[in-house]
């Protein structure tokens, strides 16, 4: 296969004894140009390194419940105290709802998802200028985080900028192509953050600035994500499933979906609504939360159409610094409700959900269970 004159791999469909998985990863790492450098490059096939093996997920679907499947949707405008009783329900028994008349206005949500477009299909050498696999820096583009970790390679490029309230991110230092929306975003995202967090903490029956004393909001980041379209979707996945390592996590998706819930032990679509955020309880949520609220697996599946586009903005408290140690909130600790999890530092946590692959990870809740 080539790319811009470049050799990439060889065919996907190359017998078992020529396949090198290390040297065909390295082969795609080294383009800069990511899976959409090989949809625009004309293949009709998916090259093995994304090929996902057979496993037991591959069985967890039931269309009857897909069909009827719907995560709660929740108008923030509405009754505060149904507000708050509707967060409670969908964080316990869903840990996914989407919200409703959050004060971001759809202006933004359009230009987002263009600012995004704008920076994938831009001139390639343009693009490779924020090329990168170090995580330290506040602004990166990659394919595949954890493509040297992961069990197999995901259908899907992102954009990742890092951001933290108390300091201010040069805008200088963001691509042009979604410069301007981008500081506006964030401005937005935060903002609706801490409204959720004060909802959040009212619904484990605590006062409202309760969850915000713990900075869970203190930093910030933007995934952009681009999911090209696939010529062999039932071959391979956008993002395999997952929890976040976050607190919260707050996401826009396009109109074409692909999101993916596990719900009573099935996959099923969360459905696009125009103009609504999806929002998901993360890892530490459900630890500090000693279990009340629910942190679920979800994924996002490959499609013949596309590409699609989210962007998820994942709030958690700093990492970099040493901050006082994580564990369930004492007032949700009694005689009836014992600690769930034991204390830990934001570096532990954070090490370790790097460690391996997002597919293959030991989930990080079960790590920190005492």
């Amino acid at each position: 296969m080539v790319i811009s004159g470049k050799e990439v791999f060889p065919p996907a469909q190359l017998i078992e004894s020529d396949y090198n998985r290390a040297e065909e990863l390295k082969a795609f790492d080294d383009t800069k140009l990511g899976v959409k450098g090989l949809i625009d490059s004309g293949i009709l096939k998916v090259p093995k390194i994304f090929v996902r093996p057979s496993s037991a997920d591959d069985q967890k679907s039931d269309s009857n419940l897909t069909a009827d499947f719907k995560i709660p949707v929740i108008d923030l405008q509405g009754d505060h105290e149904e507000v708050v009783n509707g967060i409670k329900h969908a964080s316990e028994k869903y840990g996914f709802f989407q919200v409703l008349n959050h004060g971001v206005p759809l202006s933004v949500f359009d230009e987002m998802t263009q600012g995004v477009i704008r920076f994938f299909e831009q001139d390639d050498e343009v693009k490779k200028l924020y090329f990168s696999r170090d995580r330290s820096k506040s602004v990166w583009y990659n394919s595949n985080f954890d493509l040297y970790e992961s069990q197999t390679a995901y259908w899907r490029d992102s954009l990742v900028v890092f951001t933290l309230r108390s300091t201010q991110l040069n805008p200088q230092e963001l691509p042009a192509a979604c410069r301007d929306i981008t500081v506006e975003y964030e401005k937005h995202v935060t903002t609706l953050g801490d409204t959720l967090f004060e909802l959040l903490s009212e619904a484990l029956g605590m006062k409202p600035d309760r969850l915000k004393q713990m900075n869970p909001g203190e930093a910030c980041s933007i995934a952009f994500n681009y999911y090209p379209a696939c010529p062999e979707p039932e071959l391979a996945l956008g993002f395999p499933g997952h929890t976040d390592a976050s607190f919260l996590t707050l996401l826009l998706q396009d109109d074409i979906g692909g999101l993916q819930v596990l719900h009573q032990d099935h996959w099923v679509d969360v459905h696009p609504i125009p103009g609504a955020f999806v929002v998901n309880i993360g890892d530490l949520l459900q630890i500090t939360s000693n279990d009340k609220l629910k942190s679920v697996e979800h994924r996002v599946v490959a499609k013949h159409v596309g590409p699609r586009v989210s962007v998820a903005c994942f709030l958690t408290p700093r990492f970099d610094v040493d901050t006082e140690p994580y564990g369930p909130i004492k007032e949700l600790i009694s005689v009836d409700s014992a600690p769930v999890y034991r204390e830990f530092s934001n570096k532990e946590y954070i090490d370790h959900f790097f460690t391996h692959g997002v597919d293959g990870k030991q989930r990080g809740l079960e790590s920190f269970k005492l």
